[in-house]
C-alpha cells in the first residue's frame, strides 16, 4: 500500500527546471480530458470550481474550444448540464469538488437518470495516496468513509472511480458512450492527485462510428394494419431528441391519426390536439376513447402522462416505437433513432378516417383576490413570445399553467423536468438551454423556485446569455397552499410567504439586469416585449395570487367552482 502511495506520488510531481522535455509534453490527466470533450463536439462545462476539482478549470481555461460555466450551486450546474444534452447535439458535461459540492449534484444526477438523459459528471475527489487516512472531504469508502461510487452509483447509468492516471483513456470514452447508449448519467470520480498526473498523448483517437441498428417494424405494423378505426398516437420527448418532429408530422397524415403529448414533450407536434395526463386537456380522454388503438412514439406513458386515462386505456390495443417500453402493457419496439424509424413506419401505413376533434381545455374556479390570473399570463405569454423562442418551465402552480395554456413556439424547445421534478430546475437549465441554442430563452418560475435557484441569474449576466425570467411572484410555495387549502381545510398556511417586488429587489442588487415588476396583466406584453429585445438577460416579475386553482386535475376535483 505504501509502494502504491509512492508510485502515485511520484506520478504528479509538478514539472520542474530538472525534469526532462519528454516529460514536460506529457499531458496531465485533466489536458486529456478537456481535449477530449472538445474533440467530441462539446463546448460547455458547467460546475461549481473547488479545490479538488481545480485542475479541470484550469485544462479548460486553455484549450479555446471549452467555456467553463461557473454556477452558483451544483444542482444548478446539473441542470445546465441536464438541458444542454435535452436540447443541444452534444452531452452536457458537469463538474464538481468534492464533499459537499459532490453532494450537491445528487439530485440534478437524479432528473437526469429518471428522464434518460445522457450527462457526464466529473466528480473531484480528494488525493487517492491520502485515501482512508482523515483527509477532508474523503469519499473513497476506505476506513469507514462515505462511499461516493455507491452512492452515485444510485443516480447514474454508470459510475468509476479512476484508480491510476492511464485509466482515464479508456474511461472517458467508455463514459461518453455508457451515457448515451444507456440515456442518463455516468459519473467518473477523480481523485485530485490522479488529475494532476501526467501521462503519455495517445494515439490519434478515432471514435467508433455509430453502425445503424435495424429496427424491425413488423409487430406494430401487423397490430396497426389489424385495426378498424382511428388511432391516436401519444408523442414523448424522445421525438425532440431524435430530432423526428418532421417525420412525426408525416407519420401523423399517413394514418390520419389525433396526436397529443406528454406534458414534457409539448414541442415535438405544432398539430397536436392537446397534452395528456395531470396538466393537460379533457378532449386527449375523448380521442383516446374513440380510437381503436393507441400509438406511443418515444413515450413510455407514465402516470403523470396518464392519469385520468388508465380505464380507457385498459381496453384499448396499445403499439409503441423507443427507446424503452412503456409502462403499460404493448407491443414494443426498441429503436434509438426515431427519425429513421419513423419514416419506414409511415411507408408501411396507410390514412384511416377520424372525427374532427378540438382542444378543450380544464375548467378552473373562477378566482377573485388579488393578482394576474394565471390563464391571462399565459395568453399574454402567447401573444408576445415569436416563434424560435425557447421555453424552459418550473415545477409548482405556474408550471401546470405554462404547461395547459402556453403553447410551444414554432420552431422553439419546451422544456419541462418531470423526473424528480425538482424546484428551481428551470434556472439552470434556462442557461443551459440558451448555451446548446444560442438564442432566446425565456424561464417561466414562481417566486418559491426563484429562492432556491434563482441567483443562477447572476450567472446569466456574467456570460451575457438571452435569458429572459419570468417569475410569478405568489409569494407562497403555491402548490403547498392549494394541498392545504383542498386536503388539510385550509386552517393554517406553513407555505406561504411576506410580500416582495422581486423586479426591483434584482434591479438594485445587479444594476446592469433590466428588471421590471408587473402588477396588470395589460402591462405584462410590453414588458415581455421589452425584455426580449435585451442584450443579454432580463427579468420580469408578475404578481399573482397563490389561492388561485391551476389547471391540476387532481385539485379540480376536489375543489369549489369558485375561490376567493
Amino acid at each position: 500500500m505504501d509502494t502504491d502511495r509512492e508510485r502515485l506520488r511520484s506520478s504528479v510531481m509538478p514539472v520542474g527546471p530538472d525534469q526532462s522535455d519528454a516529460e514536460a509534453r506529457r499531458l496531465r490527466v485533466v489536458d486529456y480530458i478537456v481535449a477530449h470533450l472538445a474533440r467530441r463536439g462539446i463546448h460547455h462545462v458547467f460546475g461549481v470550481d473547488g479545490a479538488n476539482i481545480e485542475d479541470l478549470y484550469d485544462a479548460a481555461h486553455a484549450d479555446p474550444q471549452l467555456t467553463a460555466i461557473v454556477a452558483k450551486h451544483e444542482f444548478s450546474a446539473a441542470a445546465m448540464a441536464d438541458a444542454y444534452s435535452r436540447t443541444g447535439p452534444s452531452v452536457g458535461v458537469v463538474a464538481a469538488t468534492s464533499g459537499g459540492g459532490a453532494l450537491n449534484t445528487v439530485p440534478g444526477l437524479g432528473e437526469s437518470l429518471a428522464s434518460r438523459v445522457p450527462v457526464l459528471a466529473l466528480i473531484g475527489q480528494a488525493p487517492a495516496a491520502d485515501d482512508g487516512q482523515g483527509p477532508f472531504q474523503d469519499t473513497s469508502g476506505a476506513n469507514g468513509t462515505l462511499d461516493a461510487t455507491a452512492l452515485f452509483a444510485a443516480v447514474s447509468v454508470s459510475c468509476r472511480r479512476i484508480t491510476t492516471p492511464d485509466d482515464i483513456v479508456t474511461a472517458l470514452p467508455a463514459a461518453l458512450e455508457a451515457a448515451t447508449r444507456l440515456r442518463g448519467p455516468a459519473v467518473l470520480l477523480l481523485p485530485k492527485d490522479i488529475q494532476q498526473a501526467r501521462i503519455d498523448a495517445p494515439a490519434e483517437e478515432h471514435d467508433p462510428a455509430s453502425r445503424p441498428h435495424p429496427v424491425d417494424l413488423c409487430a406494430v405494423i401487423e397490430l396497426l394494419r389489424g385495426i378498424d378505426g382511428p388511432v391516436i398516437i401519444v408523442a414523448g420527448d424522445q421525438v425532440a431528441r431524435d430530432d423526428a418532429r418532421v417525420e412525426l408530422a408525416e407519420l401523423q397524415a399517413a394514418l390520419n391519426a389525433d396526436i397529443v403529448t406528454e406534458p414534457d414533450a409539448k414541442d415535438t407536434a405544432t398539430t397536436a390536439l392537446g397534452v395528456a395526463g395531470v396538466m393537460g386537456h379533457p378532449s386527449v380522454s375523448a380521442a383516446l376513447a374513440d380510437s381503436a388503438a393507441c400509438l406511443l412514439i418515444g413515450s413510455r406513458l407514465p402516470l403523470m402522462a396518464r392519469r385520468g386515462l388508465d380505464a380507457t386505456l385498459a381496453g384499448t390495443p396499445i403499439a409503441s416505437l423507443g427507446a424503452a417500453p412503456p409502462y403499460l402493457p404493448a407491443t414494443h419496439v426498441h429503436t434509438d433513432d426515431l427519425k429513421t424509424a419513423l419514416p419506414q413506419l409511415a411507408a408501411a401505413l396507410t390514412g384511416r378516417p377520424r372525427p374532427p376533434r378540438t382542444a378543450t381545455e380544464l375548467q378552473t374556479p373562477h378566482h377573485r383576490g388579488p393578482g394576474v390570473r394565471y390563464r391571462d399570463a399565459m395568453s399574454a405569454l402567447d401573444a408576445a413570445l415569436p416563434p424560435g423562442t425557447d421555453i424552459a418551465v418550473d415545477a409548482g402552480n405556474i408550471g401546470a399553467a405554462a404547461i395547459h395554456w402556453l403553447p410551444a413556439r414554432p420552431d422553439g424547445r419546451f422544456l419541462v423536468a418531470l423526473g424528480m421534478g425538482g424546484m428551481g430546475y428551470s434556472f439552470g437549465a434556462g442557461i443551459g438551454m440558451a448555451c446548446a441554442r444560442r438564442r432566446r430563452t425565456v424561464v417561466i418560475a414562481g417566486d418559491g423556485s426563484f429562492y432556491m435557484h434563482g441567483m443562477e441569474i447572476h450567472t446569466a449576466i456574467e456570460h451575457r446569455l438571452p435569458v429572459t425570467f419570468i417569475l410569478f411572484d405568489n409569494q407562497a410555495h403555491a402548490m403547498c397552499v392549494t394541498r392545504e387549502q383542498m386536503f388539510y381545510g385550509g386552517q393554517y398556511s406553513f407555505n406561504r410567504f411576506g410580500p416582495s417586488r422581486l423586479g426591483a429587489g434584482l434591479a438594485a442588487m445587479f444594476p446592469t439586469l433590466p428588471a421590471t415588476d408587473v402588477t396588470d396583466v395589460g402591462e405584462l406584453g410590453a414588458a415581455v416585449t421589452a425584455a426580449l429585445l435585451t442584450d443579454g438577460p432580463s427579468v420580469i416579475a408578475v404578481q399573482c395570487s397563490a389561492d388561485e386553482i391551476p389547471p391540476f386535475t387532481a385539485f379540480l376535483a376536489a375543489n369549489p367552482k369558485d375561490n376567493p
